[in-house]
């Protein structure tokens, strides 16, 4: 069950991952981030912006996939649950967006990327 929920975390933040270096390569999808503020191509900022979110999640799935022991990198053990509460809160913020393409889109696979992660930090 741990490798599986860990995996499943590791697919769902790839392709959430994948959307952030689209969008920062310009593709028109703004209407699904960001509380949809933008339609089309983020400006550059916002593109900056979507490289470092990416490098975050990337982050993120590294956490969990140690803590599942599936990769050896050294994380204290409490990293798995900020991971969880940082899910949560996006979680939280995807569901209350005011963009319903971004609704749509992100709620569940940040939510089931929340459940995956928190089902990891208590069975490990």
């Amino acid at each position: 069950m741990v490798t599986a929920s860990a995996l499943l975390f590791t697919a769902l933040m790839t392709i959430a991952v994948g959307f952030q270096i689209a969008l920062a390569l310009g593709a028109p999808w703004g209407e699904r981030a960001n509380g949809g503020r933008w339609h089309g191509t983020l400006p550059k900022p916002m593109r900056v912006a979507a490289v470092v979110q990416g490098c975050v999640l990337s982050s993120l799935i590294a956490v969990v996939l140690s803590h599942a022991g599936l990769i050896n990198w050294a994380v204290p053990a409490w990293a798995i649950w900020s991971v969880v509460g940082i899910m949560a809160l996006s979680s939280i913020m995807n569901i209350a967006t005011p963009s319903a393409k971004e609704r749509r889109l992100w709620a569940p696979i940040v939510t089931l990327s929340c459940i995956s992660a928190a089902i990891v930090g208590f069975l490990v």
